[in-house]
């Protein structure tokens, strides 16, 4: 397999892109070897929906898309990030407080750390931010045909 492989796809920031961001990541991710019924497809189906859903929810109307890119270093590390154009870095809510939501970023990075991986924060260039995970991948390189089968 290839020392990096990225994918990225720009959708609108409305609810029905959080579904879209999740098939992108994970059929990209499978083309790429990633079973979609391993429970690291899980959390990472997990992980994108918060991303995405934060992306739509907490911009308020003032980043009409957001970008979702995939990278793979060396069959060692995958990240994946989700840009917007609102400057508003996300909060960390007290533990006591008693909401239906606001628990996205604390979901993202639980399952980032229990998977080996971390959560970091950047400010964009363009007065935005990026979302992003690092997970270790642990995928054997073998991409799979358009059959979905593994090549040898």
């Amino acid at each position: 397999m290839a020392d990096h492989l990225e994918a990225s796809v720009t959708l609108p920031s409305e609810p029905a892109s959080v579904s879209a961001a999740r098939t992108y990541v994970l059929s990209t991710l499978a083309e790429w070897g990633l079973a979609p019924t391993t429970d690291a497809a899980e959390t990472v189906r997990l992980i994108v929906s918060e991303l995405a859903t934060n992306a739509v929810q907490h911009t308020f109307g003032q980043s009409p898309t957001f970008t979702v890119d995939i990278e793979l270093d060396r069959d060692e590390q995958l990240r994946i990030g989700v840009t917007d154009s609102h400057p508003r870095f996300p909060k960390r809510l007290p533990a006591a407080v008693q909401q239906d939501n606001g628990r996205g970023m604390v979901i993202i990075r639980w399952l980032a750390a229990e998977s080996g991986g971390r959560l970091r924060v950047r400010p964009t260039g363009e007065g935005g931010k990026t979302v992003s995970i690092e997970l270790p991948w642990t995928v054997p390189a073998e991409p799979v045909t358009a059959a979905g089968q593994q090549e040898p």
